[in-house]
Parts: structure tokens; sequence; C-alpha cells
């Protein structure tokens, strides 16, 4: 029995955490015009929420988020092109709100320090393991003589 209800529960909660970004676009924020929405749409994946931070502007619920989705519908319906949007709201709000920056200036040091340092920590990494290695095989013993192992093995008792 407890079974059944922990299944339901996770069931409903699944399905209400599956429809709460869908919820995030009002129906009066939708143009009439399927091609601008679509556009809109587009753009709206790009931009990032300055609020929730994780979350472009179509999914999120914040009051922010709904004018940056109304003023990208209406520069649309003004005639700019994708890009023109972009660099409108980008003017206004700074590169913060593009989930991917443009690779450039002291961009190019956050987009290139990660697999930099990917890249030194694996060579790094390579260089300890081969040390150690060689450290725990340890230096090489000379063979003996005929006369030490005989000596040897006299101190040895055998």
């Amino acid at each position: 029995m407890l079974r059944k209800n922990f299944f339901a529960l996770a069931l409903m909660l699944s399905a209400l955490l599956s429809i709460g970004p869908a919820l995030a676009v009002q129906p009066d924020e939708i143009l009439k015009d399927p091609a601008l929405e679509a556009r809109a749409r587009e753009i709206s994946r790009v931009l990032r929420c300055p609020v929730c931070q994780g979350e472009n502007i179509d999914d999120s619920n914040a009051e922010v988020s709904r004018d940056l989705r109304l003023l990208v519908r209406e520069r649309l319906q003004a005639g700019d092109t994708n890009s023109q949007v972009i660099d409108y709201i980008t003017a206004r709000y700074g590169e913060y709100v593009l989930f991917e920056p443009e690779k450039r200036g002291a961009n190019l040091l956050l987009w290139y320090l990660g697999p930099g340092a990917l890249i030194v920590a694996l060579i790094g990494g390579f260089f300890y393991v081969r040390s150690r290695r060689a450290a725990s095989e340890g230096p090489a013993q000379p063979d003996l003589s005929d006369d030490e192992r005989k000596r040897l093995n006299e101190l040895m008792g055998e």
C-alpha cells in the first residue's frame, strides 16, 4: 500500500515538474504570427534570466523574464532581426544575459581556462604516475659475482 502511494506521489510530482517551464510563457505574451513566435522562442532560448541565472527567459517565472519576453516580441514586431534583438538586450543588460557570451576579450580567458587547466592537470598526473612507478621499482640491483654469491649464502646459512 505504501509503495503504491509513493509511486502515485512520484508520478504527480514528475508531472508537475515537467509542466512547470511550459507555464512560464503566458498566453497573452504569445504572438499571433507563428513565424514571429517561433523566432521569439528561438531568441528566448539563448537569453538567461537575470534573476534565476540557470534558466532561459522562456522557462523562468520571474517578472524580469516576462519583461524580457515582451521586449523580445516587441522588437520582433518592430522588424528587428534575431541578432539585432539579441544585441539590443545585451546592450541594456550586459553580456551576462547570454548563455554563451562572445569569444573575445576577457571572455576568451573564461572559454579556454577550463580546458587549459584540464590539459595541465592531465600532463601533471601523467608525470606524477610515471615518477611513482619509477620510485616503486627502486634502483636496479647489480648482478652478484660468484664470490659474492657464495659469501651471501654463507651469511644466510645455506
